[in-house]
């Protein structure tokens, strides 16, 4: 799915987390408060922050204070992500680095969705990864799916101009000097003998380099076969790699129209699972595996297994699917 573009009539009604016009009249109480301190040449309420103070976790008990209250200081973008989703762990790397370059203009905060039910079903999550936006209490979608960086960096621009424009949110002040409580604790864990490989997989990816992904994580596995995360970002980049020319909507008519056609939802498939439909996409690849034979039916079920390797072999869902497979196979 694109990026919507940025629309006030795109909100998201969250009067079960909290009442709207309470939510409204305390984002009002502080963007005067910001306000004024910024007339007065003072930093933001909440004072200056490292800019690792930008990306956070946040749950439903903390949802009003980190999310509805904040975002009348600055906008809030929500990552509705979870561990199994390797979707979202393309994506969501990509949003903090974003967040970060944005200096205190934007902030991310992180919703696990198998944690959060509640908030997941408010927002009418269909699938992960999710992105939506929080600006002076109100709730904007803004996308699904993990999409190029160059459109979700236009949305971002287009969130701090609407927050800037409409509400007056002048953002929050970053100190680059200042460090993370755990950040020296964290720079003392020893890399690993793959580190660099991997990280250069990963900023590969976000630069939209998918080959030069590709070649990255199948230079640790030639070293290290059994590397758990080179083999789930490999199936990851070759995944993208599939995706990135295809014509959504081309793809799904040729789908529908055939449904044996197994050249036709194995591409569908593979759609499906970069917009985080994971039980859609092995379902149908189930249910083509039953309906084809010979070399038509293997090469369904060698995409199935490829598939399996992007979400992981200890997802409940994989666990289901291969049964699923089992049963139509034997």
């Amino acid at each position: 799915m694109q990026p919507r573009n940025m629309s006030m009539s795109g909100v998201v009604d969250l009067a079960a987390v909290k009442a709207a016009g309470e939510a409204k009249a305390k984002a009002e109480q502080a963007r005067a408060a910001s306000a004024r301190q910024a007339e007065q040449g003072g930093a933001p309420a909440a004072g200056a922050v490292p800019p690792s103070a930008l990306v956070f976790d946040v749950d439903e008990a903390g949802f009003e204070r980190d999310v509805l209250q904040l975002s009348a200081e600055v906008p809030v973008v929500l990552d509705f992500w979870a561990e199994w989703c390797e979707p979202c762990k393309q994506l969501s790397p990509l949003l903090e680095r974003l967040v970060v370059e944005a200096n205190g203009r934007l902030v991310l905060a992180k919703i696990d969705v198998d944690a959060n039910k509640t908030l997941m079903q408010q927002f009418g999550i269909q699938g992960i990864p999710a992105v939506f936006a929080v600006v002076a209490g109100q709730a904007l979608p803004l996308f699904q799916g993990v999409v190029p960086e160059q459109q979700i960096r236009s949305t971002l621009a287009e969130l701090v101009q609407v927050a800037e424009e409409r509400f007056g949110l002048i953002g929050i002040e970053v100190d680059p000097n200042a460090e993370a409580p755990d950040a020296a604790a964290a720079a003392e864990i020893p890399a690993g003998p793959h580190d660099a490989l991997l990280e250069a997989a990963v900023v590969a990816l976000d630069a939209g380099d998918l080959a030069g992904a590709v070649r990255a994580y199948q230079n640790v596995l030639v070293d290290d076969p059994a590397n758990t995360e080179a083999k789930l970002g490999l199936a990851q980049a070759e995944l993208l790699t599939r995706v990135r020319d295809m014509d959504p909507q081309a793809v799904r008519a040729a789908a529908a129209e055939s449904p044996r056609d197994p050249a036709a939802q194995i591409a569908a498939a593979d759609l499906d699972l970069v917009g985080g439909h994971v039980e859609d996409a092995f379902g149908r690849l189930v249910d083509t595996v039953r309906v084809t034979a010979g070399d038509e039916r293997n090469a369904v079920r060698l995409r199935l297994l490829e598939l399996f390797e992007v979400i992981g072999a200890d997802d409940p869902r994989v666990a289901a699917a291969r049964t699923a497979l089992a049963r139509v196979l034997f």
